[in-house]
């Protein structure tokens, strides 16, 4: 560890103590005074439940101290590595502001069975230690980095092994003020070189090895010359966002998630989806019964099409609800259209201006209103609002291993390929949005898809 990470880590405390400490002075004199934060504006009253300044002192502000450092030490704030952002800290910061009023309340009203003396002047300090704990930690990150880009308090970091270093790793060992890349190293022999000409804080090892004995060299040279040693995941150095450290006890775990699309994630789009489907489906209940009359009327029954689809983690078989848009039995003509099929880049049949599709059915097909009955499927838990499009088991069982991938998550009505070019995508560019989609899963991804989607609706782009 760095002699100036050390230094300004220890410093945040007694400045957070001070913090703490002029806040609650602060809006105790404002109190006294009978001053509000607008100037030339008087609306306290005199409090005649205020306390002296010495029962104020050993009562409220010592112990107030006390409890804002535990809370900030929990939440990490007195780490002396600091590499998080500066965003990160001052919003744990603000955290750590809130927990002490709830502690605080919690403790008057719960144990002392009375309300806190005086609520403007608890408003007042909550104002202050907030503002002064964000001066003070913004003030602090801006002095540790302006000493960073004068090179003091830099990690000097180097990468050893016979594979390159990952460009995600390199990249980001480059651009962060805290660490100086010294470069890579193919070997335990250059290291010892490297390091008889200058200072190394922490060894990456990019293929490690447990039955290496270049591995257990490298390792006991680290041990024995008191060097950091980490390394990079030697798997899945790819989608580095996808990887979880954990501990299984006391060992440290590192464990791959294929979506973030996981737990309270998972729940949140689950009621998103419960909610809105069921929303759409009453607000729209007219036009579904219009369109199905139109279907009775111009082509007979059936007015729904039940087509098998794939549905997730690609065991399960779902039925998937359409309007019908083509011609009854138009399954069975498949194969005599085989070669009409536009889609020959992968696994999909498509058909453009299909000989099947009734006249109806091409202006339900125009505006996507044959998939208006999916709204059932998402409410009944088997698709979501937003996901990979579900596709035939015939066509599945041509997937790749990496194409499968796609099974992490429900299928969806709409999705990042449909807003992306719908047929106009060729199978591998869909299948790799789809890809992206699932590995980059977040609730606002989905509320854009569903806005670009009405756009990409009327726009009428690559409808087939």
């Amino acid at each position: 560890m760095k002699k100036s990470e050390a230094i300004f880590g220890m410093i945040r405390i007694p400045l957070d103590a001070l913090a703490v400490a002029a806040a609650l002075l602060l809006a105790y004199r404002l109190r006294q005074m009978n001053a509000d934060l607008i100037p030339g504006r008087q609306f306290l009253d005199t409090s005649h439940t205020l306390p002296d300044l010495r029962y104020y002192l050993s009562a409220i502000v010592v112990p107030g101290m006390a409890v804002f450092f535990l809370l900030a030490s929990a939440l990490r704030l007195y780490s002396l590595r600091a590499t998080v952002s500066a965003w990160r800290e001052v919003g744990s910061v603000l955290i750590a502001v809130t927990l002490w009023l709830a502690l605080l309340i919690a403790w008057y009203f719960l144990v002392r069975r009375e309300l806190f003396f005086s609520r403007i002047l608890l408003l007042h300090a909550v104002f202050f230690m907030a503002l002064f704990l964000t001066a003070v930690r913004a003030s602090l990150i801006l002095l540790q980095r302006s000493f960073l880009r004068e090179g003091i308090g830099r990690m000097f970091v180097v990468s050893v092994g016979s594979h390159p270093i990952v460009q995600y790793a390199k990249d980001t060992l480059q651009g962060d003020e805290h660490y100086a890349y010294l470069g890579h190293l193919q070997n335990l022999e250059s290291l010892r070189r490297l390091a008889f000409q200058r200072s190394i804080d922490l060894v990456l090892q990019t293929d490690p090895n447990p039955d290496s004995a270049e591995t257990i060299s490298l390792i006991e040279y680290c041990r024995s010359h008191h060097l950091d040693y980490g390394f990079l995941p030697p798997v899945l150095a790819d989608v580095p966002h996808q990887l979880l450290v954990e501990k299984l006890g006391l060992m440290p775990l590192i464990r791959f998630r294929p979506t973030p699309l996981d737990g309270w994630g998972r729940v949140m789009k689950r009621l998103f989806d419960i909610v809105v489907s069921a929303l759409l489906l009453i607000l729209l209940s007219p036009l579904l019964f219009l369109i199905a009359l139109v279907i009775v009327v111009t082509g007979g029954f059936p007015i729904l099409y039940l087509s098998t689809r794939v549905g997730q983690h690609g065991r399960r078989r779902i039925g998937v609800l359409k309007f019908r848009s083509m011609i009854q039995n138009a399954d069975a003509t498949r194969v005599q259209l085989q070669e009409l099929n536009h889609r020959r880049d992968g696994p999909l049949f498509k058909i453009r201006n299909d000989p099947r599709v009734t006249t109806v059915g091409r202006v339900l097909r125009r505006f996507s209103l044959d998939e208006l009955p999916q709204l059932w499927n998402v409410l009944a838990g088997q698709m979501s609002l937003v996901g990979p499009r579900p596709h035939l088991p015939s066509e599945v069982e041509r997937y790749s291993a990496e194409q499968r991938r796609v099974f992490a998550v429900k299928p969806g009505i709409t999705g990042l390929a449909q807003i992306s070019g719908r047929s106009d995508l060729n199978f591998k560019e869909e299948m790799r949005l789809d890809l992206q989609y699932i590995e980059e899963w977040s609730i606002l991804m989905d509320l854009w898809i569903l806005w670009r989607t009405l756009f990409t609706v009327f726009g009428r782009k690559g409808a087939d």
